[in-house]
C-alpha cells in the first residue's frame, strides 16, 4: 500500500496595489486561501503580516512561518522554501503589490515548484500591468513588458527609440515601469525622445481613489501638465 503523503500546493496570492481595503479589489477566494495557509514566501515580512491581518483578522500570527524572497536572497536557499510542500503543507507566495510572478521574484519559486512536481495555483487579483493595458485602448493582441529601462540617459534614450521602432514595425504595444520617484523624469524623456504621433498611456494609482489613466499622443501630452511623482505608474507606448 502506498502511504506517501500527497504534496502540498503552491498558491500565488495577489495583494492590493495600494492602501485600500483588500476585499474591495480581491475576491473572497484570497481570504479563504489565507485562512488555510500557514507557510508563506514573501518579499517583506512586516508588510506581508500586515496584509494577512487585514484579510483575516482572526488568523494566528504566531502560527505563520514566513520565508523572505527578495534581491538579497541567496539563490541556493530558494528551493528550501518549498520544503513544506514536500511535507504535504500548502505554501502561499505574496508579492509586495499585485500578482506574484509578474515583475516579481516569485517566478523563481514557481519554476522550482514545476520541477518538483508541485501543483501551482494562481489566484485572481489585480495586476497593474494588465489593468493598465486593458484601459489604454492600445493593442492588447500583441504586447511586450520591458520592465525597468536603463538608468543611464544615453542607454535609456536608445531603449525608448527601440521600443518605438518595434511597436511601429510589429504593431506591438510596449510597456515599461519606473521607480515612482523617477516617474516625472522618465515621462519627460519619453516626450523628448518619441515621435509626436506616438501614443503614450499613463496609468497611475490603479484601483485607488486617485487613479489616473489617459492615452494621448506625444504632441498632446506636451500641452498637458501631470504630476506622477511617487505615484505607482505604468507607461505604455504604441507608435
Amino acid at each position: 500500500m502506498n502511504t506517501t503523503k500527497p504534496l502540498g500546493k503552491l498558491y500565488l496570492i495577489p495583494t492590493t496595489l495600494g492602501d485600500n481595503a483588500p476585499l474591495e479589489v480581491l475576491p473572497i477566494s484570497i481570504k479563504r486561501a489565507i485562512e488555510n495557509i500557514d507557510y508563506y514566501i514573501v518579499e517583506n515580512e512586516k508588510s506581508a503580516r500586515h496584509f494577512i491581518k487585514k484579510i483575516s483578522s482572526g488568523k494566528s500570527q504566531p502560527s505563520l512561518k514566513l520565508e523572505v524572497l527578495n534581491k538579497y536572497t541567496e539563490p541556493e536557499i530558494i528551493p528550501t522554501f518549498l520544503n513544506p510542500c514536500l511535507e504535504g503543507h500548502a505554501v502561499g507566495i505574496i508579492s509586495e503589490a499585485g500578482c506574484p510572478g509578474i515583475a516579481d521574484p516569485g517566478a523563481d519559486v514557481v519554476k522550482i515548484a514545476h520541477q518538483k512536481g508541485i501543483q501551482v495555483i494562481p489566484l485572481v487579483g489585480p495586476s497593474s500591468i494588465f489593468l493598465a493595458l486593458m484601459s489604454s485602448g492600445l493593442n492588447g493582441q500583441s504586447f511586450a513588458f520591458n520592465g525597468y529601462l536603463p538608468i543611464d540617459a544615453s542607454d535609456r534614450k536608445s531603449a525608448l527609440k527601440k521600443m518605438e521602432k518595434i511597436s511601429r514595425d510589429l504593431n506591438q504595444t510596449q510597456i515599461c515601469i519606473e521607480t515612482p520617484y523617477r516617474n516625472d523624469k522618465l515621462f519627460a524623456e519619453i516626450l523628448k525622445t518619441l515621435s509626436p504621433n506616438t501614443l503614450v498611456c499613463i496609468a497611475c494609482d490603479i484601483t485607488l481613489a486617485t487613479e489616473y489613466i489617459a492615452t494621448k499622443s506625444v504632441a498632446e501630452w506636451k500641452r498637458e501638465t501631470v504630476d506622477l511623482h511617487k505615484r505607482p505608474c505604468i507607461f505604455i507606448v504604441h507608435a
